[in-house]
This record gives structure tokens, C-alpha cells and sequence, in this order.
């Protein structure tokens, strides 16, 4: 299903080298066919089975119910959680304890209709549930056709020691179809879209993502919950900077970000 002439070894080089943090981006990730068929499982933009996210942080549908993925989807993230997938990115990575996180938790499907964004943000350190310390995020673009124009690159910024916060963006990975990208989740990884993107109406970026855990080290940011920072206008928005005080608190997060809704 993944194209088989991926050489994990040789790309350890370039992904530790990678600025503003370890990443790598792998074109054609999947033989075409099985991409167009995961393309084609993501339900269109107004299914009621989408967990939907709107306020000033986010705003984009998620799903991570195993159930509710077709064949093609089921397949596929059963290979990205596979020990056989896993021996590459070890060998990529040197993390030797890597192990998937098979809940999806935080992954799944994913789709930013128009107007969908992201704001920069670090992810969450310790798994909630597993109490593993999250490690590696892999990213599936899945939207033929995609106009760059549109917007809905991934952005990489390099970290400001004194403010704890992102300082620039130093990489920019354009929407491309089936295209993966692979980043370390645990060097002050501020990563993102915050731009919103401008799509024409009935289209959405679309993608896949999976995370990678390991038993926490000793130097593991104890980070429960996802740190956003506001972008533009919204530094001076009290609003906004709440929002982001409640998101990052485990204890509010749950009333803070996410719509009452979902489908049955």
C-alpha cells in the first residue's frame, strides 16, 4: 500500500537535520490507487458525523472512530499503526521504543472547509490516556486538486526562548496530494495554519494524521493539553488569550474548544 522504495535508513540525516525542527516530507506516499480510495472515504463536509471545532483557535471536523471508517481507511490506518510501518520510522527517527497510538487520539480523519485554520501550537506532551509521552506526528495530505492559492500549507516555526512562544516561520509544506509529512512532536514543535483557508465553497483540505508515543523521558514536558498561541490581531484580543488559557488546562479544555454536537 506505502510505496515500497522508501529507504527510512537514509532519511535519518535529513530529518534530524530538518529546521526549525526533525521533520520529512515524502511525496507519493501511498501507490496511487489505495490514495484515491482513502481520498474517497472522507465524508463530505456537512456529514453530521463529524466532531466539529469552530472558536478562534480552530476551526476544522475530525473523526477517529474506527467504526465508522470504510475499508480503505481501515486499511490504511491499520498500516500506519502496524509494527511493520513502525520498524522504518524507528529507523528514521532512533527512537527504538516508538509504538503507535492505535486510539487515534487526536488523529484520524481531518478537514478544514473554508475559513478552516489552525492557530500555531505545541501539542500535548503526555497521553491522556496511556500516559506515554507523544513523539511523532505523521500527516497525510488527501485533496486532489488542490490550488496552493488556496492556502492550507503546514507552517513550522522556530521557538522564542525568552517568551516560550513561536518566534518565525522557517518551513512552509505546501497542500500537495498524497503527500506525507513526518515531524518530532517534542522540540518546542510550533506547528500549524492559522491563515484562513479560502477554498472555493464545497471543497476542503483534507487529511489523515497518526501519532507515535514512547514511555516518557526524564526531560518530558508534563504538557496535558495542546498550547495554542494567538496569531495576528488576537495578542491583544483578552477574549482569545482566555481561550487559550482554559484550552491549555486539562480540567477546562473539554468546555472550551469543541462543539456540544455529534453525529449518532
Amino acid at each position: 500500500m506505502i510505496r515500497n522504495d522508501i529507504d527510512w535508513r537514509s532519511l535519518r540525516g535529513p530529518y534530524h537535520a530538518a529546521k526549525p525542527f526533525p521533520h520529512v516530507v515524502i511525496d507519493d506516499f501511498f501507490e496511487p490507487a489505495i490514495a484515491e480510495a482513502l481520498e474517497g472515504d472522507i465524508p463530505g463536509v456537512d456529514d453530521p458525523a463529524w466532531w466539529q471545532y469552530n472558536n478562534p483557535l480552530e476551526k476544522k471536523r475530525a473523526l477517529n472512530l474506527w467504526d465508522r471508517f470504510p475499508s480503505a481507511s481501515y486499511r490504511g490506518f491499520s498500516l500506519l499503526c502496524s509494527e511493520k510501518f513502525l520498524v522504518g520510522l524507528r529507523e528514521m527517527t532512533g527512537i527504538a521504543d516508538l509504538a503507535a497510538d492505535e486510539g487515534l487520539h487526536g488523529g484520524g480523519w481531518h478537514m478544514h472547509p473554508p475559513g478552516g485554520k489552525l492557530n500555531v501550537h505545541l501539542d500535548y506532551s503526555i497521553h491522556p490516556k496511556l500516559g506515554l509521552e507523544r513523539r511523532l506526528n505523521l500527516i497525510l495530505y488527501l485533496t486532489s486538486g488542490w490550488n496552493p492559492a488556496w492556502g492550507g500549507s503546514l507552517g513550522f516555526w522556530s521557538h522564542d526562548e525568552a517568551s516560550g512562544s513561536p518566534k518565525e516561520l522557517v518551513t512552509s509544506i505546501e497542500c500537495r496530494f498524497n503527500r506525507a509529512v513526518i515531524f518530532d512532536t517534542t522540540s518546542n514543535s510550533w506547528h500549524g495554519l492559522p491563515v484562513p483557508i479560502a477554498c472555493p465553497p464545497g471543497l476542503a483540505r483534507k487529511s489523515i494524521a497518526t501519532y507515535y508515543l514512547s514511555p516518557p523521558r526524564a526531560q518530558a514536558s508534563a504538557r496535558g493539553k495542546a498550547l495554542y498561541a494567538p496569531y495576528g490581531e488576537q495578542k491583544n484580543d483578552a477574549e482569545v488569550l482566555e481561550l487559550i488559557r482554559r484550552r491549555a488546562d486539562v480540567k477546562t479544555a473539554a468546555t472550551a474548544y469543541r462543539t456540544p454536537e455529534r453525529g449518532k
